[in-house]
């Protein structure tokens, strides 16, 4: 299992809202089959936003109210297109570089338009099913 696949796992454990330490993740990625370790689960959830709220694990969440409607396509093999509203590019490209989503080599920024290349193309649908799921 890859990285895209392994903070994919995270992020559906993180979204049960059930997980309450990294000892309960580090024992669920490996009974999925994963070596991991609580220093790689850490780093792992850093690079997601995962933050802990009320002793549970949560993501951020609501990127789109407040940076309108944002959307994106696939375009080639390793590019990814977004629209937004006009002004507001700049910003979201700020949110897509600091969430680090594994497989994104780098962002672009216009007026309401981002381009966001990605390193493989076997990696596109995962990287853009994590756009969606930042941005609604």
């Amino acid at each position: 299992m890859n990285k895209i696949e392994r903070h994919n796992l995270l992020i559906e454990l993180v979204d049960s809202g059930m997980v309450k330490g990294q000892a309960q993740l580090v024992s669920q990625l490996r009974k999925a089959g994963l070596d991991v370790t609580q220093a790689s689960v850490s780093r792992d959830l850093d690079e997601l936003g995962v933050y802990k709220n009320n002793g549970v694990y949560a993501r951020q969440r609501n990127v789109a109210s407040e940076l309108g409607n944002v959307t994106f396509e696939k375009a080639g093999s390793c590019l990814i297109v977004g629209h937004c509203s006009s002004g507001l590019a700049s910003a979201v490209t700020v949110r897509i570089d600091r969430t680090r989503i594994p497989g994104v080599v780098g962002t672009i920024a216009g007026d309401d338009t981002i381009f966001i290349a990605v390193q493989e193309s076997r990696s596109q649908a995962a990287v853009l099913q994590g756009l969606r799921r930042i941005f609604g």
